[in-house]
């Protein structure tokens, strides 16, 4: 891909969250705890449910894929940008940004695709509880999950290569912390129509559609939920996805606080603060949410950690 002035693009220039020096040593040392306790968290909660043989079952096998997924999130930007800080530079290859971009669209959507896929577990669980074994078998399960890498690796894939046919400009400034989708398409000198047409129809087609199945799954829980006649059962029927609920508004409401901030403020760097919420925090709180919700978790953390 050439820019505008015929030249080879060899690097972008990441500007970060924030430029004010005497704040760089701070903002490395928070996100490297946050990091790093995201890791340590979602590591702990794939490794309590894989020792634990009373956690195999469809509930703790999606977690733990989520678990997995929130790992692999963080880690396509979170370290760049610690390197970036730590040796005072804000440049990344042009191979490096769309293998960067690449890998956030994929975990993103994949993330979106997990939850989705636990909401329909829970929608079984509750809804069809006698017919919950048959339905959420090990192949059904390893199939939902199989389908969903496939259906996010394509179409991470496509809005890649869309990018590759771009061409442009000198001024190569991405006000943000890493190679973000939109911010690098703002950047082209050619026709960005397409890739624009192809990045909303993805995000109306792969964020609202299994948003639409969530709302839909729970809908039908707590209308199930409704008609339990005894209070503790319909307690402990919502305590099994209350979990799942929380993480689910919890992603959800920082994604859509980042884009109507942004389209509020119409600043990058605002939006690049906002997108800390979604991209580190959201991933960083999963574990807390599931081992402080959940008896089975804590006990398999329990057990887990005093061998």
């Amino acid at each position: 891909m050439k820019p505008g002035n015929g030249t080879q693009i060899s690097e972008f220039l990441l500007l970060g969250i924030s430029q004010a020096l005497e704040l760089q040593s701070l903002i490395y040392g928070l996100f490297l705890s946050m990091y790093l306790i995201t890791v340590f968290g979602n590591l702990l909660i794939i490794l309590a449910v894989s020792s634990d043989s009373h956690l195999h079952t469809p509930m703790y096998f999606f977690l733990s894929n989520l678990s997995l997924v929130d790992i692999c999130f963080t880690s396509t930007t979170i370290p760049k940008m610690l390197v970036n800080i730590q040796t005072q530079s804000k440049v990344i290859t042009y191979e490096g940004c769309i293998t960067q971009m690449y890998f956030f669209i994929l975990f993103a959507v994949l993330d979106n695709f997990i939850l989705t896929v636990m909401a329909y577990d829970r929608f079984v669980a509750i809804c069809h509880p006698l017919h919950y074994t048959v339905i959420m078998n090990p192949w059904l399960c390893g199939l939902l999950v199989l389908v969903s890498w496939i259906i996010c690796a394509l179409d991470s894939l496509l809005e890649s290569l869309m990018v590759l046919r771009l061409s442009f400009c000198s001024d190569l400034e991405i006000p943000h912390f890493f190679c973000e989708l939109n911010q690098v398409i703002q950047l082209a000198c050619s026709d960005t129509s397409l890739n624009n047409i192809i990045m909303y129809f993805s995000a109306g087609l792969l964020g609202v559609g299994p948003l639409a199945g969530i709302l839909y799954s729970y809908s039908k829980i707590i209308s199930s939920i409704r008609g339990i006649p005894s209070a503790q059962g319909r307690y402990k029927a919502f305590s099994t996805c209350a979990s799942h609920l929380s993480v689910v508004s919890l992603f959800y409401s920082t994604i859509l606080g980042v884009y109507l901030s942004s389209a509020a403020s119409q600043n990058a760097h605002s939006s690049a603060t906002a997108s800390v919420m979604y991209t580190v925090v959201t991933p960083m709180l999963n574990p807390f949410i599931y081992s402080l919700r959940n008896k089975d978790i804590k006990r398999a953390l329990e057990r887990f950690l005093g061998r």
